[in-house]
Formats: structure tokens, sequence, C-alpha cells
């Protein structure tokens, strides 16, 4: 027979240290995206700037590339070499979000014996951090990862392609390593780096792993006890490149109250680029990411806590970013649209 609450009771069993509807301590669920998810960081440099906005230098390739070694003749001397240059700005702008924290509900958590899974300052400040690194991947995929961008763009087909055309990665009669390996030839001789990075849309990279002339190169690398599988590392070696980029980055499209889920990039698209492993003078590199330190503090991601107005027992959790996704050299990019 189950016992009646009475008010004496449940006193009791409160001094007893019971709490009701207390929250669990070991789970919650949050869809925070995981780090390695997140597209900005892991193509092209990010490049700290002093300046909000400045200018940088840009040496006349074809005067670099050309020749300009002369047979001295008796008694004279070579005419000096014409090296141009020119200038390109970059500007930095000064994003902002701000989250707001209840004093007055805060204390039902804290009191739940739960602060370490739903602690709102520790919670909001991870909130402030996804939300300005899901800004940077919209600003990736603007500033790099669309048509109209790069200069040398391809475009897949079913039927017989033509022009800056190719068969779609999903079609039969396409040989993605061929395919690659002529842009990377292109580059090479245009912009004098071999690409070191192919940025994958979701579904342009589930088509590669099922290409039939790719499974075909990998069928005889397997045993039973490990099958030969296609992933970014195995694509990374066929294609000659040091790395493969799945850009699985999603966010919400939908307004506020509703919900409709996509890639941040386009998920038939690839772009295939040099990256510059570090940013250096007088190193090229097909893209690099401006971050200026709005703060002076040293980073361009900077957060900060403050009190609202009086009465109002509430306080703001602020996080602060500037940055420019800016294609730098354009012979170093090769994008692909509508790859599957």
């Amino acid at each position: 027979m189950s016992k009646i609450a009475t008010n004496g009771s449940v006193a009791a069993d409160i001094a007893k240290g019971w709490k009701p509807n207390n929250y669990l301590t070991n789970m919650s669920v949050a869809y925070f995206q995981p780090d390695d998810w997140f597209v900005s960081p892991f193509v092209f440099p990010i490049l700290p700037v002093q300046l909000s906005t400045s200018y940088y230098y840009i040496f006349d390739k074809g005067d670099l590339a050309r020749d300009n070694v002369q047979r001295k003749p008796e008694f004279g001397k070579a005419t000096p070499m014409m090296f141009g240059s020119k200038q390109e700005l970059y500007s930095c702008e000064v994003d902002q979000i701000i989250i707001g924290i209840d004093q007055i509900s805060t204390l039902n958590y804290q009191r739940s014996a739960a602060p370490g899974i739903i602690d709102p300052r520790r919670s909001k400040v991870r909130l402030a951090t996804e939300q300005l690194k899901l800004h940077m991947d919209h600003a990736f995929a603007d500033g790099y990862f669309k048509p109209g961008v790069w200069t040398n763009e391809w475009a897949g087909v079913t039927t017989t392609p033509s022009g800056n055309q190719f068969y779609k990665f999903s079609d039969s009669n396409c040989d993605p390593v061929k395919f690659i390996g002529d842009r990377r030839v292109e580059m090479m001789r245009e912009g004098r780096r071999r690409p070191n990075v192919l940025a994958l849309g979701v579904e342009t990279y589930e088509a590669l792993k099922n290409n039939a002339s790719i499974l075909d190169r990998v069928k005889y690398s397997g045993s039973t006890a490990n099958p030969a599988t296609v992933n970014a590392n195995v694509l990374a070696q066929l294609f000659e490149i040091d790395r493969v980029v799945v850009l699985n980055s999603t966010y919400n499209k939908g307004g506020y109250g509703s919900t409709n889920m996509d890639f941040v990039c386009d998920s038939k698209g690839a772009l295939l680029a040099y990256a510059a492993p570090n940013p250096a003078i007088d190193e090229v590199s097909a893209g690099y990411t401006f971050a200026w330190d709005m703060l002076g503090n040293g980073q361009y991601l900077a957060f900060d806590q403050y009190e609202g107005e009086k009465g109002t027992h509430t306080e703001f959790i602020e996080g602060l970013t500037s940055y420019t996704s800016k294609k730098v050299c354009d012979e170093l990019g090769v994008f692909m649209k509508e790859c599957v």
C-alpha cells in the first residue's frame, strides 16, 4: 500500500534532503554542434591584423614569373628589371551577440543541485561562442563557397560536358581523379602552387565515396577483416592533396519559433584551393581570414559579462568578433557547383 503524503510527511522528507522536481545532474539535451564540424578555422588560415581597415601589397605575378635576366653587354650593364605592385583593401567589421540572464529564475537551477549542467552563465557563454562560430561559417560560405566568387568555376552536368562543365561526381561517366588532376595542373601553371585542400559539401563527399571510378581504384586494397573503404583520407591520397575537408556545419534557416535545418555551405559544391599553411609575408594563399582584435587583447573572439539596469535583476553575456573572409589569389581557387 502506497504511503499517503501529508504536509507533515513532506516537510519531514525535505528535512532529510529530498527535493521535489530535482533536475538530473548527469545529462541534459543541447544540440551544440561538434567543434570539428565548424568550417571557418579548417580551410583558410586566420591572419591577425592590427588595424580594422588597411591595405596589403600584391606584387605583379607576370613580372615575378618572367625571365628578366639579360646578357651583360661588354663594357655595359643590363637594363634594370621592372617589378610592379598594387594595393588591395581589407576591412573588418565588428559583429556582436548579447544573451540575457534572469537572475531570479536562475535560482531554481542553482538550488536544484545541477549548476554544472545548466549553469546559466556557463551555458550562455558556450551559446554565444557557438553563435559566433556559426556566424563565421556563414562568412566563409559567402566569401569563398558559392558561384560567382572564383573566376575558375565549373558546373556538373549529366550530358556530354562542354566548356567549363564536367560529369557530375554521381554520374557513372565521371572520373573524379582525372578531373581533379587536370585542375591541379592548371593551378600549378597559372598560380605557381599545387592545390593542398579540397573542401567538399556533404552530398558531394557522399557522391565521391560511391563514385564507380574511385571504388574501382580502392577495391583491391581491403581484406575480409579490413574491407576497403573510402573516406576523406583516402580521397586526399587519390587526389594527391594534403587535406579533404567535409563541410558539415548546419544551421536553422527558419525564423524564431520555427525550425528548418540546412547545411551552411552548399552541400553539392566543392572548392579546390591552395591555402597557405601559415600566414606569412611573401606567401600566397587563395584566401585569408583577416581577424582584428577589436578590444586590443589579441583575441578576435571576445566575451564580457555585465549587469542590467537596476530593478530588472538581469545580467548579460556579450560576444564580439571582427573578421572578414577574403579571396586573395583568384588563380589558387577552383569552385565546382552542382557536383551531384
